[in-house]
């Protein structure tokens, strides 16, 4: 074999042990975080019955949702993801606290859900009605035709 034959074998065998470290390293598993819990010391402070809506929005910023204010109950929430390469990330761990107050504004109860407690808390819906019921774009492409006007098509005004 030639010296040309040999440092090739070597700079192959270099390219290939570099190539099984990135698709190993690629593959792990990732977590990512999403979403805020205020920590149990800084949620220690909130006394039932006598801290406001404003004193706990104060102390732990803006809820996750805006209509969660209109029924008089707050929610934070914070969720773990585990992403495996291109697989779809899969949640592990899901927090939502509920901090519900009465009609003075005060606290009247204080709640932890977890993943593994199932219950659904819906807490935005924003869904955008188009008006359009079973028309499909093409029907309105030509459904459209029958409504121009020469005179505007060619720009004259009357």
């Amino acid at each position: 074999m030639s010296a040309m034959t040999v440092k090739l074998r070597k700079t192959i065998k270099a390219a290939g042990l570099v190539s099984v470290f990135a698709i190993a390293a690629g593959c792990s598993p990732m977590d990512r975080y999403h979403g805020f819990i205020p920590p149990a010391e800084e949620l220690a402070a909130v006394n039932v019955g006598s801290t406001t809506k404003d004193e706990v929005i104060g102390l732990f910023g803006p809820p996750v949702s805006d209509r969660a204010l209109q029924n008089n109950t707050i929610y934070y929430a914070s969720s773990q993801f585990e992403v495996f390469g291109p697989f779809a990330p899969e949640e592990v761990d899901r927090q939502v606290l509920a901090i519900d107050f009465d009609a003075g504004d005060r606290v009247r109860n204080i709640s932890r859900y977890t993943l593994e407690d199932g219950r659904v808390v819906v807490l935005d819906r924003r869904v955008t009605e188009d008006g359009i019921n079973d028309i499909t774009f093409l029907s309105q492409l030509l459904g459209s035709f029958g409504r121009i006007d020469a005179g505007q098509f060619l720009g004259d005004e009357p």
